[in-house]
């Protein structure tokens, strides 16, 4: 199965939904079809009832979602490119155990990562050993927020950054993560760096195209525009039809992701360019079923 794993938190847009980045992706991949389980914890407050109620509405597996009493972290999303401030001490989210391996089943599976869940201690901890010793592909998109690491320092972020990097063979950075993680340099000399490190394919996206590069070399795909009525959930309902997309086509593992040919890329990238341009034209992170394709 697909697993996501990180933080859900209410999205303040400014009534208050469901979102966070990986719990985002894992409503994406459910309602294009795959089997999608969220390893997070999720509050028992109203805000984390409601939580419940999408993803199990989504159709998400949540044998490995955790509820627990402390409040659930709250984002006001302010503005188009939207800025963020977060409600965040103590939440729920960041109190994630490790799962019984029990209840994985048979792999390998497709784990994806992101976001707050990276380095939000004890939670990060627990996310990292996961993604450093599942059998299946690793999928990282960081899906930096400078206003909540600036003021931790980076030498808090970088360590946990780097220890996802080592474990992940699928990377995706918009180009304002790139722009953030290494200032003044050009993504594709950034890529070649991930691909050096072990990274199979490094996905680069932007509101007008997204370039695919792997040891083959580069393919860009042009985003067709849109009437955007909101941004936020874009990036993550692009990363759910990514792995939607390697679910189906029977590629598991990292050396599967390897053999990727960058023509079959181009068609996993336009599929995964499509279900984000649905979700922009709704307010909240609100990913569509693939009936809506």
């Amino acid at each position: 199965m697909i697993i996501t794993a990180g933080e859900a938190l209410a999205d303040l847009v400014p009534h208050a939904v469901p979102g966070g980045g990986p719990m985002n992706t894992a409503v994406a991949c459910a309602r294009l079809g795959a089997p999608t389980a969220f390893l997070g914890a999720v509050s028992t407050d109203e805000h984390g009832d409601a939580i419940w109620a999408h993803l199990e509405a989504s159709g998400v597996d949540l044998r490995l979602t955790q509820r627990r009493g402390e409040a659930t972290c709250r984002a006001e999303v302010i503005g188009d490119p939207p800025t963020f401030h977060f409600h965040g001490d103590g939440t729920a989210d960041r109190f994630v155990e490790m799962p019984d391996p029990g209840l994985l089943g048979g792999g390998p599976h497709l784990l994806h990562g992101g976001t707050l869940g990276i380095f939000r201690e004890p939670g990060a901890s627990v996310l990292v050993e996961v993604a450093e010793t599942i059998d299946g592909i690793v999928s990282f998109d960081p899906n930096v927020r400078p206003q909540i690491i600036e003021p931790l320092g980076r030498r808090h972020w970088d360590p946990w950054f780097n220890r996802w990097v080592a474990a992940c063979s699928l990377f995706r950075g918009s180009d304002d993560d790139f722009a953030w993680i290494w200032p003044d340099r050009d993504p594709a000399d950034c890529a070649g760096e991930l691909l050096d490190r072990g990274v199979a394919a490094v996905l680069v996206t932007s509101s007008t195209s997204v370039t695919t590069i792997t040891a083959e070399g580069s393919a860009t795909v042009a985003v067709d525009p849109v009437p955007v009525a909101d941004t936020v959930g874009a990036g993550d309902s692009f990363c759910g039809g990514v792995l939607t997309q390697l679910w189906e086509r029977g590629i598991h593992t990292p050396g599967a992701l390897a053999t990727v040919a960058l023509a079959e890329w181009r068609e996993i990238v336009a599929f995964a360019i499509r279900v984000a341009g649905i979700t922009v034209q709704r307010v909240g992170a609100d990913p569509p079923r693939r009936d809506e394709l």
